[in-house]
Order: structure tokens, then sequence, then C-alpha cells
């Protein structure tokens, strides 16, 4: 058989270049038809391939197994025994009959029930006291205290809640319960008997006003003035409000701007208010006796069968007049009733027919009696001005507001009543009020003017008023003397 060498063929589908081309030598039979190899890869190359994916594959399987075991703690109870054929063996020769744990073994395993038993179990409540401070709102407060804002928004969408929460104020205590942050009960007071309770129950907050448990102690004082009223309230222990309340008592007999002396003295009985075993306030004056330049005033407090509740003198005259001297506490007379006066803005004489308060701008001027409001408006050089009438045809002026009160022209006040603030409107050189007191249209000084008295006791109630003056009247009596006896101790 005659055998001829094919050429070498070249394979040209694939690119050229080094790697690319390669010659593949080809013998054939004569005759036979001439084969082309397109794959230039060796015939072994499959043989070879399942070889190098053996490594590969025990790395990958290897390696994960290696780190597993050097992370994993090697305690002896963590290891795992494989088992063999040799364990199955001692297996099969073991005893059947197994012997069941004791039970205080099965006790230290704990069950499914009792685990989400102790996940169920209640947050303990925690209270906090929150102070406002300066510039602090409940937002806040909540922020700082790591409570929920959202039981705070639920809050404030009760109707109760909202009228008192609205606004707080420096120095207020709120008491809080709560467990992780929410709300279980909120408490605010109110005032010295009310307080704001917020109890959230079944899901839903529910808020009331509770009643404040308040124990009314009496108390005596007394005090001697060196040379200031408050200084002497405040070497007696009694407050600013108490000091205030006794010159209100006494505002139609003493002028306590103008009529207070070095060695005048006081004499009080009155209620402290008591909570919790704590002293909270100073509560209303029962008695009250004023000496002032050595002419002595004396007032009891009696309320009556209608709830009214006044002053009285001893023998049961009331101790208001139908006007009070000053319709401004505790200012300065900066000009006096002069008809002569030279006027400070215009330089001429003109009469001054009233009394100049000098004041701050904005200080409360009240009505100085029960009256009617007749003008209320501008009025030339008074600038704002309220003229209030009086029975007995009296009528009084106020001048110089800087704004009015909230009574409106033609309505009724009552004595004591806010009708403006003072000002400096229309011909006014500071802030000051000028007050005027006429009759039948006649000019008069407010300060030495005879001021008509108010009511009595009604001659119903004079009885009891008696029986229940004698006790206070008896204890101001003996703090008279107890002052008296002070007094000469010190002269001594």
């Amino acid at each position: 058989m005659l055998l001829t060498q094919t050429p070498e063929l070249v394979d040209n589908s694939r690119p050229t270049g080094a790697h690319a081309r390669r010659v593949m030598p080809r013998e054939a039979a004569v005759g036979a038809p001439q084969r082309f190899i397109h794959d230039y890869k060796t015939t072994d190359f499959g043989e070879k391939r399942k070889f190098r994916r053996l490594p590969w594959f025990v790395a990958g399987l290897g390696i994960p197994l290696i780190c597993v075991a050097l992370i994993l703690p090697q305690t002896e109870n963590s290891l795992v025994a494989v088992p063999t054929a040799e364990s199955f063996a001692e297996a099969s020769l073991i005893d059947t009959d197994v012997t069941a744990p004791a039970a205080q073994d099965l006790e230290q395993v704990p069950s499914a029930e009792l685990a989400e038993d102790l996940l169920e179990q209640p947050v303990p409540a925690t209270t906090l006291t929150m102070t406002v401070r300066p510039g602090d709102s409940l937002d806040r407060l909540f922020r700082r205290n790591d409570l929920h804002l959202a039981d705070l928004a639920e809050l404030m969408q009760l109707d109760v809640a909202k009228k008192h929460l609205r606004l707080v104020k420096p120095g207020d205590e709120i008491e809080v319960r709560h467990a992780a942050g929410r709300i279980l009960q909120f408490d605010k007071p109110i005032s010295l008997s009310e307080a704001l309770s917020i109890k959230k129950v079944d899901d839903q907050f529910n808020a009331t006003v509770v009643m404040r448990e308040l124990e009314l102690r009496p108390a005596r004082t007394t005090g001697t003035i060196d040379s200031s009223l408050f200084l002497a309230a405040a070497d007696a222990g009694i407050s600013d409000r108490t000091i205030m309340n006794l010159a209100g008592i006494f505002a139609w007999d003493v002028d306590f701007m103008l009529d207070i002396r070095e060695g005048d003295q006081f004499a009080l009985i009155y209620e402290e208010i008591w909570q919790d075993g704590e002293r909270m306030a100073d509560g209303d004056i029962l008695a009250a006796e004023f000496i002032n330049q050595g002419e002595s005033f004396r007032a009891v407090r009696y309320k009556d069968a209608s709830g009214r509740v006044d002053f009285y003198s001893p023998n049961g005259r009331s101790i208001r007049k139908a006007f009070i001297r000053a319709p401004l506490s505790f200012s300065r007379i900066s000009s006096n009733f002069n008809p002569n006066r030279r006027h400070p803005k215009l330089n001429t004489i003109r009469a001054h027919r009233g009394v100049d308060y000098a004041a701050p701008t904005g200080t409360p001027i009240k009505a100085a009696g029960d009256g009617k409001i007749i003008h209320r408006g501008r009025k030339g050089g008074y600038g704002n001005t309220v003229i209030l009438q009086h029975g007995g045809n009296i009528t009084t002026l106020y001048a110089h507001l800087s704004r009015f009160g909230k009574a409106r022209h033609g309505s009724r006040v009552r004595q004591g009543q806010v009708i403006g603030y003072v000002g400096a409107t229309g011909l006014a050189t500071g802030p000051h009020l000028h007050y005027e007191y006429r009759r039948n249209g006649v000019h008069m000084n407010p300060r030495t003017v005879k001021l008509p008295d108010a009511e009595p006791i009604n001659p119903d109630y004079l009885a009891d008023f008696k029986k229940a003056s004698e006790i206070l009247l008896r204890q101001l009596e003996d703090s008279r003397t107890l002052v008296a006896a002070e007094t000469s101790n010190t002269t001594t």
C-alpha cells in the first residue's frame, strides 16, 4: 500500500500569531478522504482538566471546615463524637432499660412556656419629678428625660389636660410614673387645693382634677416698724402677700404711702396652709390691729350665712368705706392737691385739682369705689381718661392712662377692680396717675376729704359676729400687751 504524505494544512479560521497559528501534520492512505481537524486542543485535554479540578474541590471544602474548627471553642462539651462501627456495637450490648432522669434535673431545664413568661414580664415603673426651668416647655422636659413624645401628643388631646398644660411656669413640679419612657401616670399641681391627674387605663389616658387635702392652722405674729413696713413683716415671719392684705384692710383709714411712721406697730392672727406636714403658704387674715401714730385700728374677718366675707370693727361697723384713699398700691405722690401750682409743661399758674401718683408704666389702677363708667377715652390734656359716677353725686377721674382695663363704657365696676394702667398720655412729663375726686361737680382733696362709710353688718348677724370675734379680739389684746412689753424692754 502506497502512502502519500499530505501537505501541511494550516487552520486559517483562527487569528494568526505565535499562539494562534498551529501546523497540523496529517497522514492518510491513498484514496482515503482527507480530514481537517479544526480543534487545536490535544485529545488528552479533558483528562488533564479532571485532574486539575480535584485539588480545587478539596481545598474549597477543607478550608472552611478548618476555619470553623478554629473559631469554635475547644471545650470538652463542645466536642461532638463521631459514631463508629465499634460504638454501634457497644451500644447494642447496653441494657435497653434506661433509667429516667431525676425530677431535679428536669427542673433545671427551662421549658418553652417558662422562657416566654420571662420575656413577657413587665418593665418596672419609675417615678420621676421634673422641675420646670426658665424657658422650658413640656416638649423640652420630655426630651430631656427620654419620655415618649407620642404620649405627650396624646395627653394634649384631652380637653381637661389641654386647659391646664397649655402653660407651665418656672418652679412648677411635675411628677411622672413611666416604664421605659412610656407614661403611666402624670400629676401636675394647679393650685394649693387642686391638681391635674392623668392615668393610663386599658391603653387610654384619663384626665381628672383632684382636690388636694389642706390643713389650716392658726398663727399669730406682731411687728414694729423701724424703717419699712416690708422689712418689719419679714422680721415677723410673714410674707409680702400677707402684709399687702393688711394694708388693704386698713386702706380706708391709713395712707400707707404717707402716713407710716417709725414706731408704728401691727398684730396679726392669720391662717397658715399646711399640706402633707409641710407649710405651704400664708392663708387669710382672721383679725388684725394697726397702731398708726398712736391711733389704733382693729378689724375682724366675718363670713355671714349668705357667704359674704368682709372685715368689721369690734362694734360691727364695716372697715370698708365707700371710697379708698389711693387708687394705687404703695406709690409715690409726685404732686399734691394745689390750686396755685405752676404747670410743668405749660409754665403757667394752673390749679392742680387732684393728686398725682408717680408709678412705673403699666401699674394697675383700681376703682376708688363702686360706680359706673361714664367716660372711657381720650380727653384733651388728660390723655386717656376714665371717669366713674358714684352714688351721692360723686365722680372720680383717672387720667394719663397708658391703656384701659376690660370694663367698657356704661358698665358697672366694683371697688378695687382694675380700670386702667399708669401711663404718660396727654400733657404729662412722665408716667403717673392723675386722680380727682368731685362732689356735686366741686373738686375736693382726695387725701383729706371725709369719706362716707360703707354699710354696717346686717343686724341679723350681729349677735353671731360678736360671739365669733370675742376670742380673736382677746388674742389681739394679748398680742398688743406683748408688743408693749417688748417695746418697753427695748427702750430701757
